[in-house]
């Protein structure tokens, strides 16, 4: 049945109407009306049915179709029952973002009337306005080869973004529910986190954005969010994105050189040249996703905690409690992962009420008996950490942490001196060892402050601290910390005289590495120099975009000048390398942490002649 409309037969009519070259009212359709055709299908008859969803689904569909179909549909929502599903599906995917604001308009009528009088396309309608949460999938040819690709150019996705969450707050307008039924919809429809980075970006933002008109569903995106940014931080390892980093650095200079050797351009002719280094893209492709959500994250975090450049204290403390649970939940027993924890470290930047909220937190944890030991263990670590490298955080915040953890070491040697289990043991004493390791980073890293202004008062302090009591009692945590943080602790408490911790290093050495036959020839060192598993969870932050925000908060490294470090014979494991624990020391045969004696004789031996001075740190910060 071939139909025009009237209103279209009147506007032919109108003298002097350039028809040929006016767009039409009223376009040219096959079929009947909605009602009709709907009539039709509950009799059998599914040829004007089908019709139907076939003109819906034209790629070429014009706005005055779309609005012209939707308006029927909406004088008929009562009669599209869960029978008429197909139908509603092709309807919903009609072409409207993007179109004239008559079509978003009748299209937003459209969706609020089908949820209000037909709850059951719920779902259906959460899922279309979701799945244009990234931008579109096209198709490019490259070398006759079609791929597909997110069509990163479109310049209407800002707007298009935005009608979707005018059509989700609109759905949510007049469906309560709608959040409870949300969640599923946006875990499933998040990419995969090997998508693009601009993908992965643009789902990220309109996921934040839902958080901030639906606040009930903050924490549920926050957790959703922050589980897939984990995935990407456990699968690039400081280590490797550093080397992959340096590697392309070396490759661009190298090929400038070669440039220049081939083209002997004048002295006064200075050429500007791109590189890796000066450019904000990881040539990673790990970190350069995960640098991408950093930077959106850190952007949320910002933004929901002021209001006109001041800080909200209410909405600051209602984000720290979401974000501490999803620590609590994710981050906390995720083992090693690099940089995803920074959004809790930027937060607490804010307010020290919230730093110090946060050590308590972590104090909380590793006291209780309730929690597994490893959730103990990894607790201590962050706190020590923290406490390192946080530097917003005033000495007396750092000394009232210290005088929380030093007497509770105290008190375990208390406890287990006298008893049965009163030896070496990770798995009976792994929180004790973690929490000794969490002091003894705190203080390298934070000695000098405590010293500073008064150093008289500052060695008061640092002697009833008592670390003599608890670096020789039967547990001895030497014998099970990192080398590196072992070494230079007892190189700084040596300088003040605080505990002398050489006579226990060789002890241990001497009991627990054994050398053993090359195949190679010559005698190597086999041993696990990391037996507590540990890692630093705000080691150096290494992504570049993001780091903007976190490097005016970081302590860095700084070597003190005149304190004597050793070395360990093997390259230590990938857990524990990083700027401070990355030290280049003397060889030695057999001995994985040298004392001051050793290090002197090998400086007067034979095979040291001509070596260059020891540094404890491997590059600079």
């Amino acid at each position: 049945m071939f139909m025009i409309s009237p209103r279209l037969e009147l506007s032919m009519e109108i003298k002097g109407r350039d028809f040929m070259n006016t767009p039409s009212l009223k376009t040219v359709r096959f079929g009947g009306n909605v009602v009709a055709t709907l009539a039709k299908f509950k009799q059998g008859d599914t040829s004007d049915y089908e019709l139907l969803k076939h003109q819906l689904a034209d790629p070429d569909i014009k706005d005055a179709q779309i609005i012209n179909w939707l308006q029927e549909f909406r004088n008929c929502v009562t009669q599209l029952s869960k029978d008429h599903e197909q139908l509603i599906y092709v309807a919903l995917r009609l072409p409207w973002l993007g179109r004239s604001p008559a079509v978003v308009e009748e299209y937003l009528a459209f969706l609020s009337n089908l949820v209000s009088a037909q709850t059951v396309y719920l779902r259906a309608c959460l899922k279309m306005v979701v799945s244009n949460f990234i931008p579109k999938r096209v198709k490019i040819c490259e070398g006759g080869v079609d791929i597909s690709d997110s069509d990163d150019d479109d310049e209407n996705l800002p707007r298009s973004f935005d009608q979707c969450h005018q059509a989700l707050q609109l759905i949510g307008r007049y469906v309560p529910s709608t959040s409870h039924f949300l969640v599923p919809i946006l875990i499933e429809n998040f990419p995969f986190v090997q998508k693009s980075s601009r993908t992965l970006e643009c789902y990220v933002h309109n996921l934040l954005r839902v958080a901030v008109y639906i606040p009930s569903l903050r924490r549920d995106v926050l957790e959703l969010i922050i589980s897939r940014m984990l995935k990407l931080d456990v699968s690039a390892p400081r280590g490797e994105i550093e080397e992959v980093e340096e590697n392309a650095v070396q490759q661009e200079m190298k090929g400038e050189q070669e440039e220049e050797g081939l083209f002997d351009m004048d002295e006064d002719v200075c050429s500007v040249k791109s590189s890796p280094a000066g450019t904000n893209v990881m040539v990673h492709p790990v970190a350069e996703r995960l640098d991408t959500l950093m930077v959106v994250l850190l952007a949320f975090i910002k933004d929901m905690c002021h209001v006109n450049g001041c800080l909200d204290v209410e909405r600051t403390k209602d984000l720290y409690k979401d974000l501490v649970c999803v620590f609590d939940k994710l981050i906390l027993p995720t083992h090693a992962s690099c940089h995803v924890q920074y959004a809790l470290f930027y937060l607490c930047s804010f307010r020290l009420a919230l730093a110090e909220a946060f050590l308590e937190h972590l104090w909380r944890l590793l006291q209780s008996l309730s929690h597994p030991a490893v959730l103990r263990q990894s607790a201590a670590g962050y706190m020590g950490s923290f406490l390192a490298r946080a530097n917003f955080l005033p000495v007396a915040t750092v000394r009232a942490c210290l005088d929380l953890l030093v007497p509770w070491l105290h008190l375990y040697i208390d406890s287990q001196d006298s008893g049965s289990r009163a030896y070496c043991d990770i798995t009976l004493h792994g929180p004790f060892y973690n929490a000794c390791q969490a002091v003894f980073y705190t203080l390298i890293f934070r000695h000098r402050s405590i010293l500073e202004g008064d150093m008289k008062k500052g060695l008061a302090y640092l002697q009833g601290l008592n670390l003599e009591r608890i670096v020789m009692c039967q547990l001895n945590p030497l014998k099970v910390c990192l080398p590196a943080v072992t070494n230079m602790f007892a190189a700084i408490t040596r300088k003040y005289q605080l505990v002398f911790c050489y006579t226990i290093i060789e002890r241990n050495n001497r009991h627990v590495l054994p050398v053993v036959r090359s195949s190679v020839g010559g005698d190597c060192v086999s041993t696990n120099t990391n037996p507590l598993d540990s890692f630093f969870p705000f080691d150096p932050y290494v992504l570049k975009r993001s780091s903007k925000l976190i490097e005016p908060l970081y302590q860095v490294w700084e070597e003190p000048a005149d304190t004597i470090t050793t070395k360990r014979v093997r390259q230590c494991s990938d857990a524990d390398e990083d700027d401070f624990l990355r030290g280049e020391m003397p060889e030695t045969k057999g001995v994985m942490g040298m004392t001051p004696g050793s290090y002197e004789s090998h400086l007067h031996s034979p095979s040291s002649v001509g070596s260059p001075p020891i540094s404890f740190l491997q590059r600079p910060f």
